[in-house]
């Protein structure tokens, strides 16, 4: 322990023992020695604690010899402090027994705080402020005296000179101090202040005069009883005094009244309010309202019902505060008008918890209403869409007769099929909202939107190329010139060539599909009469593509000439490659046909043949020479 710790701790000890037994001589009880000794007891502190309070603690031990005995007492007096509202830290039985000085100072210390000091109060300030600046508006007019705080200010003895005279000035001759005598001066204070005002001796001339800054709590508790001496000189300030405190006292239970009712009634509305809104709100009948209103009723629990949990509870404690404010005074009890009472509260709580029950209960039973709906509205719709899809499919499959009625019929199909787009719009719509309710089975149906989207397409594709494929045969047997076999050859080449099923060719396309027919695209000469203008580009439609083949096929009707374009092809070879003929650009179908009847050469190849198979087109032309040659 350092000197200074060791200082203040004996002053404190000298000045709060003084103290305590001034306390205790009403009831005739022999002085404390020792705060460290006499106290372990819990005797003399419930006493203190008896005196200080003005109201008896119970039954203790009056003489306790165990430590067990002594342990119950001091526990007591802890407890009843406590009881009292008085914040005591870090201290327990086992302190006091075991006589901890330090922490027993600072029990005494909080005593002394709430029984001695605590009660000196001006303009609201602090006690200790307060109590300070009583002391300085007493001095103000001394001009030697300044009191700053309670310790160094006290050093010369002046101060409390000056508080002498000032209220006794019979007492003391203050202009014949001698202002240097700081001993003699704080001697003659004390001793005027014991002898006739009757102040207890709590402090030495040597605890104040000799120490540079002496103990602050010491000189307050001291100082203390001098404010409490001095203020019975003024009786009518001391009955201000107490007017004013019980007229600030019942303006604080006023206003604290005031707050209670207006809280409980806008509490009360609060609650009353959300109870309407959740039995006046209706559903749109969609799964995004009902997800909104769960968000909404869970965003409540998390905000509004937690404040309101609160407020509910901060108003039954300011309740309780109302009575023991008025309790204090022993004045008659506050109880709420009769709409704004606590049991009012409570109903309408437990009214509402029921409604949010039955709130979440009924949100929960739309979602799964407007989930079953959105399952049987998709199945309804979409198996009735498959329907349309597959009997315009099987009355695609089923067309007979002639090629005029086929295209009527195909035609009628063909609108039907585009006509239900509108339908798919309104499946992917269902659909869409179907994802949103996180809707992933549908025992209703075995169809789903991508599913179905895909088979439309198809739909329509096939409908598409089935008119076209009757067009073009329609518009093919007009042209007579051609035999079956040349108008399947030049169909297939333009639909390989036909790459975006327009049944129309690019320019680009059109030259393609001549090179695989062994013919030169000649633009100049075809191209005012074959090529049209179609979405910014030239095109060729399979009606002029035929009538350009039959234009140009009129001179090669001879077999002759299809074998002297074998020989082309081959290069002069007795014998064709596959090879010469992909070369050639012939469709890859017609060349797998070709390589299938075509016999295999029995001669030798050319050296950069000698790993492919050669093909006898002359043995195979000869053989067709001699089929037509019959009259086939």
């Amino acid at each position: 322990m350092s000197l200074h710790d060791s200082a203040w701790i004996t002053v404190q000890e000298k000045t709060f023992r003084k103290w305590l037994n001034s306390k205790l001589a009403v009831r005739e009880l022999n002085p404390a020695q020792s705060l460290k000794v006499d106290l372990r007891d819990g005797v003399l502190l419930i006493h203190l604690l008896e005196i200080l309070a003005n109201e008896s603690l119970g039954r203790y031990a009056l003489k306790p010899i165990m430590r067990v005995q002594k342990a119950e007492n001091v526990l007591k007096a802890l407890e009843y402090i406590k009881f009292r509202g008085i914040q005591v830290f870090n201290i327990g039985a086992e302190d006091i027994i075991d006589g901890n000085l330090k922490l027993t100072l600072g029990l005494l210390w909080t005593l002394i705080t709430k029984f001695t000091i605590s009660d000196i109060s001006t303009e609201g300030l602090t006690a200790k402020e307060g109590l300070l600046l009583w002391c300085q508006r007493k001095t103000a007019c001394y001009d030697e005296v300044e009191i700053r705080d309670f310790s160094s200010s006290w050093n010369d003895g002046l101060a409390f000179c000056a508080l002498l005279d000032i209220h006794r000035p019979d007492l003391i001759d203050y202009d014949a101090l001698d202002v240097d005598d700081h001993k003699g001066n704080m001697a003659l204070a004390f001793k005027i202040a014991t002898e006739e005002i009757g102040i207890p001796a709590l402090l030495d001339v040597e605890d104040v005069c000799d120490v540079a800054r002496p103990d602050e709590r010491s000189i307050m508790t001291y100082i203390a009883y001098w404010f409490h001496a001095f203020s019975h000189l003024d009786k009518i300030e001391n009955a201000g005094r107490r007017v004013e405190k019980f007229v600030m006292h019942m303006q604080g239970a006023w206003d604290m009244q005031h707050d209670f009712e207006q809280r409980m009634e806008k509490l009360l509305a609060e609650i009353r309010s959300m109870r309407d809104l959740w039995s006046s709100s209706n559903f749109k009948g969609t799964y995004a309202d009902a997800k909104e209103a769960m968000a909404q009723l869970n965003h409540f629990k998390r905000s509004s019902k937690r404040t309101w949990v609160s407020e509910k509870a901060e108003l039954v404690s300011l309740l309780g505060n109302i009575k023991t404010k008025l309790a204090t005074y022993k004045l008659k009890d506050y109880n709420p008008p009769p709409h704004l009472t606590l049991v009012v509260v409570e109903k309408e709580w437990n009214e509402m918890l029921v409604n949010e029950k039955q709130r979440s209960a009924l949100i929960n039973e739309q979602i799964r209403i407007i989930k079953e709906n959105l399952r049987r509205s998709f199945a309804d719709k979409a198996n009735e869409f498959a329907l349309v899809l597959s009997t315009a499919q099987l009355e695609l499959s089923e067309l007979e007769g002639e090629p005029e009625k086929q295209l009527r019929h195909v035609r009628v199909l063909n609108d039907n099929i585009r006509k239900i787009s509108g339908e798919l719009d309104v499946l992917r719509k269902i659909a869409l909202e179907c994802e949103q309710a996180h809707i992933e089975e549908n025992d209703y149906t075995v169809y789903s939107y991508d599913e179905l989207e895909y088979e439309y397409d198809l739909a329509t594709s096939s409908t598409s190329k089935k008119l076209a494929f009757l067009e073009n045969q329609i518009v093919a047997r007009s042209m007579t010139n051609l035999t079956p076999i040349q108008l399947e050859e030049f169909e297939s080449v333009f639909r390989h060539f036909d790459r975006d099923d327009s049944n129309s060719l690019q320019e680009i396309e059109f030259s393609a599909a001549l090179a695989s027919l062994g013919l030169v695209y000649d633009e100049e000469a075809m191209h005012d009469t074959f090529l049209e203008v179609s979405m910014g580009s030239r095109t060729v439609s399979f009606e002029q593509f035929i009538r350009f083949m039959v234009s140009v096929t009129e001179d090669q009707q001879s077999a002759e000439q299809v074998f002297q374009s074998f020989k082309e092809v081959a290069d002069g070879k007795p014998y064709v490659t596959e090879v010469d003929l992909r070369h050639s650009l012939i469709p890859d179908h017609m060349v797998d046909q070709l390589i299938k009847e075509m016999p295999i050469h029995q001669g030798p190849l050319q050296e950069e043949d000698q790993e492919l198979e050669g093909y006898d087109y002359i043995t195979y032309m000869e053989k067709l020479m001699k089929y037509y040659s019959n009259g086939h």
